[in-house]
């Protein structure tokens, strides 16, 4: 029979420049004008290849192809219709090696036109299923199914250690205007190595990164490993049942900040510990401590060890520096079977220029913004993602809810939301551009982030959004239906800077500032807060948490009590950065594990013991959490002592029943016969002295309880004298029975 093709169409195939590879490659029906038949064409390239034969297409004998054209060019006609679409393929390659396959180019289109139109539209929350690379069978023959959003691109080939890297070989389809290229691969297993080689409208040609990868190659290594994300058997049943029932505004929120990599250490080697190794020890420190959750530092892949994390390459990965995936979802598992949570830090406002991975990723500004005044955070050295563009919507919102849903996180922390909310963000001048209306906020990515938010929610009622913003953008905790952004929880970064900016200065100069811890109260009831003592206050020269404090060492331990006891009385869900319990004077440094020996060191072992005994308190005492969001759940005592610098004020329980009165002394010195103020009479039991001899104090307090008086005193009917100890914290429990 005559072949089919002209030299020409065998060139562009040949060479990885055909418009539309499916079109020649694979079973074609042909027509032959002379005999006026339909005839049918089966044409492969194989550039390795001496000798293919046809197997499978009929019960007659395989049929040997022709070699067209030594590049590896073969083809097949045939004067029938096989009885299957599906054939295999003996090949006898160059250097006299064989195997058998069957033909990428004989299956057809995967992703349906629904999938398409979600994504196209940003609307799909789900299409990590979908795009990236997927172990499937399809007609009971089992491989790799691959997908790949490149609208912009001339041609997409799948590279891997399965075909030399060679982008000649598996050319994708493209699926119409959608700009998603794919392509089946029958016989690839899991672990296979994978990136996508791209041909831009420039005819550059370049290797990326899979934007879905579910794993990647241990950096410096780039590139994309196939991996069954759905392997792992939960056991945490028992957590997601009581989480999808309750939620957490009435709850104690205690969050232990976690970086993985500098956690702990190997001692032999001072190498990072696997994902499995170390669950059994984060575990068992976050549960005897009494910390409610975890809430770890970017798991993301991410190449630089420098950025903590946070300048992420692969969105879908978990980073292979502590193993694979399914490691630290065992993590995971182990925490929520210990009745701990876990959040994820969450980085949507900006990616970095590595050219493996997002950075023009089909020779154009994809991912990212190409108005220069809002494509780049010079600061960071990093790109903006283009929330204008549905398919980055559908990219980002898609993995918010991957996190949440394969590695059964409890919520993520999103990184630098104000760098996202303002087109100005550590911009000057010409700089920037204001929006349509004249003002400063970037206004897709405000509404990009009410939808995140309605989505997640939408997908996990009970999850929790948090927010790390840092200015007074409003309603940031309030729900998007009343016009808010959506999140559950914003970080309280005003009063985290005010109290740092307390405890640096001198005591004799506190009196003159004393409004840096009052302020907070003056608008704590507008957002639903967390108070965060974060890694950002312990790196970049500012030192650790104890060193902020002027003094000797006994004074500085006080303080540092003091300000703890503080933090955990006043209104707001509380994170403590790992390290601070351990009252570590070093500067975090990433690339060290804490300085687990100071627990040999009494100053440290019994800091660490009052932290826990606060910890407990505050998770079994309702006054404490219950009402953090309500003003009925807070009152002043007395918040103008300013010479003395002590401050005091009453936390009550939902039902009124008990409440707790909280005193804090911010200067050396002890005073006795101090007047509070109270609302029952009601003797008032000590349940917590920041200076009991047990953390390290000097054992001054009011022996276990003191006496009410009939005597009002600040604005309250009864009144109660105390001794208060310097530099030191008092909580007094009151039950109405």
């Amino acid at each position: 029979m005559d072949l089919t093709l002209k030299q020409k169409q065998i060139d562009k195939i040949c060479s990885a420049d055909h418009p539309d590879p499916f079109s020649f490659l694979g079973l074609h029906r042909t027509y032959d004008p002379v005999k006026r038949i339909d005839e049918f064409a089966i044409r492969v390239f194989l550039p390795n290849a001496s000798r293919v034969i046809l197997t499978d297409i009929s019960e007659t004998d395989d049929l040997v192809m022709h070699m067209l054209d030594g590049r590896g060019f073969f083809e097949a006609a045939l004067p029938f219709f096989p009885e299957h679409s599906r054939y295999g393929l003996r090949v006898t390659n160059k250097n006299g090696t064989s195997y058998e396959s069957y033909d990428p180019f004989s299956f057809g289109v995967v992703m349906s036109d629904y999938d398409i139109y979600l994504f196209n539209e940003g609307n799909h929350s789900e299409i990590y299923k979908k795009l990236g690379a997927h172990h499937i069978n399809i007609d009971e023959i089992w491989g790799v199914y691959f997908s790949v959003w490149a609208p912009n691109a001339k041609r997409v080939s799948v590279v891997g250690s399965f075909n030399e890297w060679d982008g000649r070989r598996h050319p994708m389809r493209k699926l119409g205007l959608s700009g998603i290229f794919e392509i089946f691969i029958p016989g690839l297993n899991e672990y296979d190595l994978y990136k996508f080689e791209i041909k831009t409208m420039e005819n550059n040609v370049h290797t990326k990164a899979d934007p879905y990868a579910f794993y990647c190659e241990l950096r410096p290594k780039t590139a994309s490993i196939v991996y069954d994300i759905n392997k792992y058997v939960w056991s945490d049943e028992e957590w997601m049942q009581k989480r999808e029932n309750s939620l957490l505004f009435d709850r104690p929120v205690a969050i232990y900040e976690c970086h993985l990599q500098s956690w702990m250490r190997d001692p032999s080697t001072n190498y990072y510990i696997s994902y499995k190794d170390i669950a059994p020890q984060l575990t068992a420190y976050v549960k005897q401590m009494g910390y409610t959750h975890v809430e770890l530092m970017p798991v993301m892949e991410h190449p630089y060890d420098g950025s903590w994390g946070y300048q992420v390459t692969g969105y879908y990965a978990a980073t292979s520096r502590f193993g694979e995936p399914t490691g630290l979802m065992y993590l995971i598992d182990m925490l929520h079977q210990n009745d701990i949570g876990v959040l994820l830090d969450w980085v949507p406002g900006h990616f970095p220029k590595d050219s493996f991975s997002l950075e023009r990723f089909d020779g154009t500004c994809l991912y990212e913004y190409s108005d220069p005044t809002k494509a780049e955070h010079r600061d960071w050295g990093t790109l903006v993602f283009n929330y204008e563009r549905n398919e980055v919507k559908s990219f980002l919102i898609s993995n918010a809810v991957f996190w949440l849903d394969k590695f059964h996180a409890d919520g993520l922390r999103v990184d630098a939301v104000a760098s996202m909310l303002y087109l100005d963000y550590s911009k000057k001048g010409a700089d920037w551009v204001p929006n349509k209306y004249g003002g400063r906020e970037n206004i897709e990515a405000v509404e990009f982030i009410r939808h995140l938010n309605s989505v997640v929610y939408s997908y996990f009622p009970n999850t929790m959004m948090i927010a790390e913003e840092s200015t007074s953008y409003p309603l940031v905790t309030h729900p998007t239906y009343s016009g808010g952004l959506g999140f559950s929880y914003k970080w309280n970064m005003g009063w985290m800077n005010d109290i740092i900016k307390y405890l640096n200065l001198d005591p004799v100069y506190r009196k003159h500032h004393h409004n840096l811890i009052t302020f907070s109260m003056m608008y704590n009831f507008t957002e639903n807060f967390i108070l965060p003592l974060s890694h950002d206050e312990a790196v970049h020269g500012k030192g650790s948490l104890i060193n902020k404090i002027s003094g000797d060492d006994r004074y500085k331990f006080s303080t540092l009590r003091t300000s703890f006891a503080f933090m955990f009385a006043h209104p707001g869900k509380k994170m403590l950065f790992m390290g601070s319990d351990l009252a570590q004077k070093r500067e975090w440094n990433y690339d060290i594990g804490l300085d687990w020996h100071l627990l040999n060191e009494s100053a440290h072992k019994d800091f660490n013991l009052f932290v826990k005994d606060l910890l407990h308190i505050y998770t079994s005492h309702a006054p404490l959490y219950e009402l953090d969001y309500s003003p009925d759940g807070f009152e002043w005592i007395n918040p103008s002592d300013k010479d003395k610098s002590i401050f005091s004020f009453i936390r009550y329980s939902k039902d009124k029943k008990s409440y707790l009165v909280c005193v804090f002394n911010f200067t050396p010195v002890t005073y006795e016969n101090y007047t509070i103020g109270v609302p029952k009479n009601i003797p008032l039991t000590e349940l917590l002295n920041s200076d009991s001899v047990y953390y390290g104090g000097s054992n001054i307090g009011n022996l276990g309880k003191t006496q009410i008086k009939d005597v009002p005193a600040n604005n309250q009917p009864y009144s109660a004298s105390i001794t208060v100890p310097s530099a030191g914290a008092l909580y007094f429990e009151a039950l109405d029975k």
